[in-house]
């Protein structure tokens, strides 16, 4: 192997890259647009005290869960034990990063999904990029975002769209091919246009296949958290890699706890909102 001469591949990414630079206008409406919706979260966020916010929350948990005390309790002591803590202001800068990364991987994921479940094509090109978007380790996305958008909390939003997008473009297509044929057929057969039938039949029926993938991109964009830290998004990753670096044992596990505890928070609600979703349909 040796006779064969090495390719040039890292000079060619880095001509790319600083070909891309030639787009400063763009990157820079990009890093507004999402300055802009991280701060609006932040802000809405913010708003209520956190006693008021825990109870809030609480009565939310309760009622999605149709009147059960388990997850409700759990919200109660899990988000009172941050506060506790002294963790409340880095939990809202994370939730803010993670709804932030979490609507725009709905925003673009959803119809990019509804495309790839239309088109065979489609579906056949954007299928390794997806796989490549999943498997390239997550360290390597904070590269390019540091190059095109600086330091901060918009090159962590970005890193974890990357990361965190994958679910719900797979599971849209997903949900609409595993629409049954025969209510296809009926909207057909009815006259329905390709619109009514995707807004009537196939985007209702596939709703919890793609609220499942919007779940799993909530999480992968919380596990980025701590790895968005070591580009300057700040919340309760920074608390944990300040922790590594001081080889503070106690600070990083308790910061590393309140990521589970707002993880399962997180995750026990889409789940409960899609169930009630479900039973509704």
């Amino acid at each position: 192997m040796d006779l064969l001469p090495k390719l040039p591949l890292a000079d060619w990414i880095d001509y790319f890259v600083d070909w891309l630079k030639n787009a400063d206008w763009f990157f820079s409406t990009v890093t507004g647009a999402i300055r802009i919706l991280v701060d609006a979260n932040e802000f809405i966020l913010g708003l209520l005290p956190s006693w008021l916010f825990i109870l809030v929350l609480t009565a939310v948990a309760f009622f999605v869960t149709k009147r059960k005390w388990g997850l409700a309790t759990f919200v109660l002591f899990g988000l009172f034990l941050i506060d506790n803590l002294g963790f409340w202001n880095d939990m809202i800068l994370t939730l803010s990063l993670v709804l932030t990364s979490a609507i725009i991987s709905v925003i673009f994921g959803i119809p990019l999904g509804i495309w790839m479940a239309k088109s065979k094509a489609v579906e056949s090109i954007f299928k390794p990029i997806l796989d490549f978007m999943q498997t390239m380790p997550a360290f390597v996305y904070l590269i390019p975002a540091v190059v095109f958008f600086g330091i901060g909390m918009v090159p962590g939003v970005v890193a974890s769209v990357i990361f965190a997008m994958p679910p719900t473009v797979r599971l849209t297509n997903l949900g609409i091919r595993q629409v049954s044929t025969e209510l296809v057929e009926a909207a057909d057969a009815f006259g329905s246009t390709s619109t009514q039938k995707l807004f009537k039949v196939q985007l209702p029926m596939a709703k919890t296949t793609i609220m499942a993938g919007v779940n799993q991109s909530i999480m992968l964009a919380l596990s980025m958290v701590v790895i968005a830290s070591m580009i300057g998004a700040m919340g309760l990753g920074t608390k944990v890699y300040y922790a590594v670096g001081r080889n503070d044992a106690g600070g990083g596990f308790e910061a590393g706890i309140a990521i589970v505890i707002l993880a399962i928070i997180l995750d026990r609600l889409t789940q409960s909102f899609n169930r009630q979703k479900g039973t509704i349909h």
